[in-house]
């Protein structure tokens, strides 16, 4: 199995012994809604000639400290995800590493942020994530709209709204899929219903899949699941009474702001830059050639998956919900999809003593977590080799 020091030496071999990591270090306080706020940027600069890598203690360079930027301005705002690559990070290693007329590749693109820094500086970007919510989120958040016709959407839907609301009498065919009826109460069933449907009429692709977001984040908010998790948790019984979100309101609300965050991208100075491709591919079986051509790639710019979303970053959780109204199929087995997710590759060495001494003691005390972490690293391990060892770039 692919190790480590194997993955340390591609490193060392792309960025030498200068920097090799951007780590975003997250601090939640469950009381504070906007977790923007309590997110702090440290980059490490490691000695990757040491062993073991971290051995002495890294430095922190202040001025990547973000803590106070705008993390949504653009079209960064429109929906948000878990473990969200801080912006200004992603800018500034694509404007001291990145080159015109070079090719960014982002292997765990999520919903899109390196991909929208690319083309905010005329670069053109690949990006592939297995979460068909993010792709969709991504696609959106780097494509610049007709304002024009966008508004004229936006109002056909305010008239729709009106007429919905005016003469709904309750024969709504809602959807079936698991528990529903113990997340949404049934009025918003049936009007997220008549918006889903409203959404599927429209003919502009750019536009429907502009409303599909906004409609995510509708079914978020006017759930019985909190807003302030993202793994998926319900409100407590004693909430709910007074839980009674205007749907068609929201969804216009979020119709609106994110209307104003297209119109910001629009007016960005290169249009001519190719939008990204976003794409599917899981990089732990490999890096498609027909996809990114051997030696095509300059730049790789990501935030690597958190670890497995079972147990720390709750991505297919997050997303379950709104990937069931949007029709994607098997939406609650995104988790399990993912890295690590719930391949068990038995015992393993990866012959690096700190991993192995871990995943040991791990296995003392709970063997079936110590075979998921161990396929979680593998799976990592084997991602890394082809992103960076692969040869994409």
């Amino acid at each position: 199995m692919d190790n480590e020091k194997q993955i340390a030496e591609i490193l060392t071999g792309i960025y030498g012994n200068r920097l090799i990591c951007g780590e975003v270090i997250g601090r939640y306080d469950s009381h504070v809604s906007d977790r923007d706020a309590k997110m702090q940027v440290r980059l490490l600069h490691v000695d990757m000639t040491s062993e073991p890598m971290l051995k002495d203690k890294p430095r922190l360079v202040s001025d990547w400290d973000y803590r106070t930027a705008n993390t949504k301005e653009y079209t960064h705002g429109i929906h948000p995800y878990p473990a969200m690559m801080i912006p200004q990070v992603a800018r500034r290693l694509i404007q001291e590493y990145g080159y015109p007329g070079g090719i960014l590749f982002d292997p765990y693109c999520g919903t899109g942020t390196t991909l929208l820094e690319a083309f905010l500086v005329g670069r053109e970007s690949v990006g592939t994530d297995l979460n068909p919510l993010a792709r969709l989120i991504a696609k959106v958040k780097t494509t610049p709209i007709d304002i024009i016709q966008l508004d004229l959407a936006l109002e056909r839907f305010v008239d729709f709204e009106i007429d919905a609301v005016t003469s709904s009498n309750g024969r709504v065919e809602t959807p079936d899929f698991p528990n529903v009826d113990y997340w949404f109460d049934s009025r918003v069933q049936r009007e997220l219903t008549l918006i889903r449907e409203y959404i599927d009429l429209i003919d502009d692709t750019l536009i429907a899949d502009f409303f599909r977001v906004a409609f995510s984040l509708t079914v978020r908010k006017t759930s019985w699941a909190k807003n302030s998790e993202f793994k998926l948790v319900r409100i407590p019984p004693e909430s709910m009474k007074d839980h009674n979100p205007d749907v068609f309101s929201t969804m216009v609300s979020i119709l609106t702001c994110s209307r104003d965050a297209v119109l910001q991208l629009n007016n960005t100075p290169d249009q001519s830059v190719p939008l990204p491709s976003i794409y599917g591919f899981n990089s732990v079986a490999g890096v498609p050639e027909n996809v990114i051509e051997h030696d095509s790639v300059d730049l790789i710019v990501t935030s690597p998956p958190y670890g497995d979303s079972r147990t720390t970053v709750a991505y297919g959780q997050f997303s379950r919900l709104s990937s069931q109204w949007l029709g994607y199929e098997d939406a609650s087995r995104i988790d399990n999809e993912l890295m690590g997710g719930s391949k068990d590759q038995g015992d393993v060495s990866f012959e690096y003593e700190a991993l192995d001494s871990t995943i040991r003691k791990i296995a003392n005390a709970n063997p079936k977590r110590s075979r998921e972490v161990a396929a979680l690293f593998g799976e990592y391990g084997a991602s890394l080799m082809n992103v960076w060892g692969g040869g994409v770039g």
